[in-house]
Order: C-alpha cells, then sequence, then structure tokens
C-alpha cells in the first residue's frame, strides 16, 4: 500500500512539474506576424488551458487576447502556429533580453546585467528622448520602438522620470561625475 502511494505522489509531482512548465512557456505577452495582415500583432494565450492539456498531447492553445480584437476576435487564430514552433522567441520579455544584452545604459554607461524582470526593470529612451518603462510600450508596435529607442538602467530611468514629473524636487549638481563612472573627476 506504501508503495502505491508513493507512485501516486511520484506521478502527481510530474504532473505538476509540467502544468508549470506550460505555465511559465505560455505565460506573458508575446508578439507574432498576423497571418490575415502580415503585421506585428501583441496576443496573450490563455496558459491555464494550455497547462491542463492531458499528459502525452501537445499543449492545446488558444488566445485569451490580441490587438486586433474584437474587430478581427472570429479569426482562425492561425498566429498559434507561430508560438508552437518557437514559443520563446515570441515572448515580449525574451524579445527585450536579448535586445538588452550586451548594451550600456544611455545615461550612466552601467553595463546591463542579468534583467531583473520584477524589480529594477531597464526602460527605453525613446527617439523624442524621454525614458519610458517597456511595459508603456504596446507590443504590436514593440520592434519598430526597439529600432529607435535606446536603453536605459532603472536608476537613470527613475531619475529622469523624477526630473520630468517633479522638477521642483530635484536639485542639480555641478557635474563632478564621469558618465559610467562611480567616482567622481579629479578637481585637480
Amino acid at each position: 500500500m506504501a508503495w502505491a502511494l508513493a507512485v501516486v505522489a511520484v506521478l502527481a509531482a510530474i504532473g505538476a512539474i509540467r502544468m508549470a512548465r506550460i505555465w511559465f512557456r505560455y505565460h506573458g505577452d508575446m508578439v507574432v506576424a498576423c497571418p490575415e495582415s502580415q503585421r506585428p500583432a501583441g496576443v496573450s494565450l490563455d496558459a491555464r488551458h494550455a497547462a491542463l492539456t492531458p499528459p502525452g498531447k501537445a499543449a492545446a492553445l488558444r488566445l485569451s487576447a490580441c490587438t486586433r480584437w474584437p474587430e478581427r476576435a472570429g479569426c482562425g487564430q492561425e498566429c498559434l502556429s507561430q508560438i508552437a514552433a518557437s514559443p520563446e522567441d515570441c515572448l515580449v520579455r525574451n524579445i527585450l533580453a536579448k535586445w538588452y544584452a550586451g548594451k550600456v545604459c544611455a545615461s550612466c554607461g552601467q553595463p546591463f546585467g542579468e534583467i531583473q524582470w520584477t524589480v529594477r526593470k531597464p526602460a527605453l529612451l525613446s527617439a523624442d528622448k524621454v525614458t519610458v518603462d517597456w511595459s508603456q510600450v504596446r507590443a504590436e508596435s514593440l520592434h519598430e520602438v526597439l529600432d529607435a529607442a535606446l536603453p536605459v538602467c532603472f536608476a537613470c530611468h527613475m531619475a529622469h522620470t523624477l526630473i520630468r514629473e517633479h522638477p521642483e524636487l530635484a536639485v542639480e549638481r555641478p557635474q563632478e561625475w564621469q558618465p559610467g563612472s562611480n567616482r567622481p573627476k579629479s578637481k585637480a
């Protein structure tokens, strides 16, 4: 009897791990090329539905949101084949991680390490020289915005935002710091 409980526990653990992996693979905003318009579209999948797919079958994918809805809500969801073929390449967070890789902050010159998506998220310096949080960028225009933007670290984004939104709280000090350095300039 004890071995039967152990087998059930192991099978339940394997099932839970499988469900979690599928959920994380398909959870989050994605960018696909709409088969109808050949233009980028922002989509979200029903990750819970995919995670509940019976074992031994490919994850059952269906959209939960699309930037072309409600006008095109009745589409055949042919874009799902792009996600099934390469879910990692469609996820916005992965697209951004690749974009930030190897870059330095346009304001302070600090290199970007591993991106912390839940805290200290980096931002973008738009073509009009305003820093914006990447979550303010619509998924369907992500590639277009990234082509014209520069990367900005979290600290510089917060400083720029404070100065822009509350200039009365900001104090301008003489330029004593070298860009990209934590040490003051020599005053000799």
